[in-house]
């Protein structure tokens, strides 16, 4: 007969309230000390191992917690520190902290997306390091969990494989050299955790989710027989998620206690009838989805529980989420004003948990043991399905309209570019900003008190007002070419139009870490989307009677409002991004209509958004593509769309890039040190690009020298009259004297580039 447990994957870092933010970001103001930082957070990670432990969770994660990121932990931990910071403590945690944020003297380490979700890593740099095991947080963590709340947790690693895959600073011909000298360290880290009593290890590695060369596979398992061989008293979960395995049958024979797959995002049951589960090994099972927040529907859940027991022989089966609960808020119960119907059909990261809980109880037991949960459960769903918010029937009617055709604009790049430049008279190298400014306590306090009813309507409107007044004049002073207002009526980019389109829902205390101390709200798409009237408009304009020069309309595209809100499951992912996009044209439209000559529609989750599987690669471009025209093709030609991507494989999303047909791109490119440029060198782009000439996501202002350095760097390669000059990302969460004196760094190098190549053609 076969027994089940339940398991956790990794539990969310930042508590109820964001406390670890906020105890984060007071420390680096100097509010309060390390130690002080580290008590502040013990508090919290403890508090959140005796939740798990009240839940009754079987298998709790311990050294799932993080300072900042926990590939950057990984990476610290063995002592894989860049050369421009080797000369700093390695085990001081300003140390850490300046990897992943910079100083005055050093850039940051690059930051990119943690395979196709909405958290970003810290990317290891492994050129001019040796690794050396520097501190074993895992057993650190373990020792903590057991002597303070005698839970024998179970230490979380990120495997050696993925580790290295996700780094940089070495030829990939050098792959397994450099995964081999970090074995030696995994089995130092693994001895050290059994002879201190962990009975459970798991072992991250969902680069198994990805397509895996021959000889990649082969490395993975060389890789775990030497370390099985070194500790065979290891019981350790190869977990893999956020995909089906790509070598399932070499995967399940490897010699580790357990295998974790993910059956919410993979479909391994056909994989399990045509080759089998080994009977010696147990099947951790990724049975909830650990990345979005809706009820689930217990009933089809124990019956594909039911169904994997069937087809295999394992003796003990573990029932879990398909991946960390890292990407889902913490709890529901501090929800105070979202619609019942909504709420009732929600599942946070606790919540998620108790479903585990009643799932192995129904399988353990029968069904019967948890009739009343399941009613309960089905009844929330049901209603929610039934509620107004998904019968929106005229939506479905307006997609038929456009049908298959290809949407695409009036004339092509080459014809509308004379148009808009014609209407723009914009400068060679012309400067602007990505979109957000400064959000300033003030800024957010005054939201606050606005949302809470202690400031009238007329009095938060005045105050939107003044700051983008004053933010418009800082930009007329620093002489930046194309103005943004600011956004300062926004929270988040995603959020904002949560709250604006119908057929969303927004929560209070729905946070979920994005980067460093940064978090996001996601709105919740709960029905049909579509537009309610003008969202933009009103600041746009406003912003644009207070200068000659042109202002930018904002907006957030399609794919990147799907990719970064949690998205309801009755409907195909891609027929709620094409109504989004028939909602963000309406609006489009309307800016249009209101004299606004720019309008950018920004898509940073583009890449993100990737299927592991490349395989599935042309279906979701073809889908992008045409949410993001649907979107913007109905402008007139002399009207410029531009759009803006974050932390993009640019070389591996070239030919969607264009056929987006924006007439202007900005992307980051700073923080990989220019790697992006490269792109160009082996592909013909005629459309205009700014690629970010500065890192925003550190407080470090950049010198002019530095700046004009990566201005020079692109125009060996992309036409100077195709070149714009502007920062990476917005610059809402930096202050404003850092933003002002960056910019006007930036402007500075811009002029004396446009003086050099002036000159340069006179000459």
């Amino acid at each position: 007969m076969t027994t089940y447990i339940s398991s956790n994957l990794g539990y969310p870092r930042i508590g109820e309230d964001r406390e670890w933010k906020k105890a984060l970001e007071s420390y680096w103001k100097s509010e309060i000390t390390a130690d002080e930082l580290k008590l502040q957070t013990k508090k919290l990670r403890l508090a959140s191992l005796k939740k798990q432990q009240e839940l009754n969770i079987d298998l709790i994660p311990v050294g799932d917690f993080s300072f900042y990121d926990h590939v950057l932990d990984t990476a610290f931990s063995f002592g894989i520190i860049p050369k421009r910071f080797q000369h700093l403590d390695e085990q001081s945690i300003d140390t850490y902290f300046a990897i992943a944020r910079g100083n005055k003297e050093a850039v940051a380490a690059e930051m990119t997306k943690w395979f196709n979700t909405n958290y970003h890593y810290i990317v290891p740099e492994l050129n001019d390091v040796t690794p050396r095991l520097v501190e074993n947080r895992a057993l650190t963590y373990y020792k903590e969990a057991k002597e303070e709340l005698g839970i024998d947790g179970k230490p979380v690693l990120v495997g050696p494989v993925t580790l290295v895959k996700l780094s940089k600073g070495y030829d990939s011909g050098h792959l397994e050299s450099i995964v081999d000298s970090f074995i030696p360290l995994y089995i130092q880290v693994l001895q050290e955790l059994v002879e201190a009593g962990a009975e459970w290890i798991q072992v991250d590695e969902p680069v198994l989710g990805t397509n895996l060369s021959e000889n990649q596979i082969a490395l993975v398992e060389k890789v775990y027989q030497k370390i099985t061989a070194e500790v065979p008293e290891a019981k350790i979960i190869l977990q893999t998620y956020f995909e089906t395995v790509q070598h399932y049958e070499r995967v399940v024979k490897l010699p580790v206690t357990a295998i974790g797959l993910d059956f919410v995002h993979g479909d391994h049951l056909p994989a399990i009838k045509k080759w089998g589960f080994p009977k010696e090994k147990i099947l951790a099972a990724g049975i909830i989805n650990g990345r979005n927040v809706w009820r689930s529907d217990l009933d089809s859940k124990l019956s594909l529980i039911q169904e994997i027991q069937s087809v295999t022989d394992a003796d003990t089966i573990i029932i879990q989420p398909s991946c960390s609960l890292l990407h889902v808020p913490v709890t529901k119960k501090t929800e105070k004003k979202v619609d019942q119907v909504i709420l009732d059909g929600l599942s946070f990261a606790d919540e998620k948990l108790a479903e585990i809980q009643i799932l192995v109880k129904g399988t353990n037991e029968g069904k019967a043991a948890v009739e009343s949960e399941l009613n309960e459960s089905k009844t929330a769903r049901t209603v929610l399905a039934e509620s107004p918010y998904r019968q929106n029937h005229q939506v479905a009617e307006e997609l038929k309209q456009i049908g298959d055709e290809e949407v695409k604009r009036a004339l092509p790049f080459a014809e509308r570019i004379k148009l808009q430049q014609k209407q723009l008279n914009l400068p060679l190298l012309p400067t602007t900003t990505i979109g957000s400014l400064p959000q300033t306590s003030e800024v957010k306090g005054t939201r606050t008190k606005w949302r809470r009813g202690d400031i009238t309507d007329q009095e938060y409107n005045k105050f939107i007002e003044s700051e983008t007044k004053k933010w418009i004049e800082i930009q007329e002073e620093l002489e930046i070419d194309v103005l943004v207002h600011g956004e300062f009526e926004r929270t988040d980019m995603v959020e904002f139009f949560g709250e604006k389109l119908n057929g969303f829902a927004v929560t209070e205390y729905g946070w979920v870490q994005s980067y460093g101390s940064r978090c996001v709200k996601p709105p919740l798409i709960v029905g049909d989307v579509s537009w309610g009237g003008p969202m933009t408009v009103k600041e746009i304009v406003f912003a644009q009677t207070l200068t000659d020069k042109p202002v930018k309309g904002m907006l957030t595209g399609p794919v990147t409002i799907l990719n970064w809100s949690f998205v309801h499951e009755e409907l195909p992912r891609f027929t709620i991004q094409d109504q989004i996009g028939l909602a963000l044209e309406k609006e489009v439209l309307a800016l249009e209509e209101a004299g606004v000559n720019i309008i950018q529609v920004d898509e940073p989750a583009l890449r993100e958004g990737l299927p592991l599987d490349h395989l599935k690669w042309p279906e979701y471009f073809d889908a992008a593509t045409r949410a993001f025209r649907i979107s913007t093709s109905s402008v007139k030609p002399s009207t410029q769309i531009h759009t803006h991507m974050c932390y993009s494989e640019f070389s591996e999303i070239f030919e969607v890039i264009d056929s987006l047909d924006a007439d202007v791109i900005s992307i980051e490119t700073s923080r990989s040190h220019g790697e992006l440029i490269d792109t160009f060198e082996v592909n013909d782009y005629d459309k205009e690009i700014g690629l970010g000439v500065y890192d925003i996501h550190s407080p470090r202002v950049p010198s002019v020298e530095e700046i004009k350095a990566n201005i020079d760097r692109a125009l060996r390669t992309i036409d100077v009259k195709q070149f714009w000059i502007n920062p990476d990302c917005g610059l809402k969460t930096r202050g404003k004297e850092e933003t002002v004196a960056a910019l006007r760094n930036m402007i500075e190098a811009a002029r004396q580039v446009r003086e050099e190549v002036t000159a340069k053609v006179s000459g």
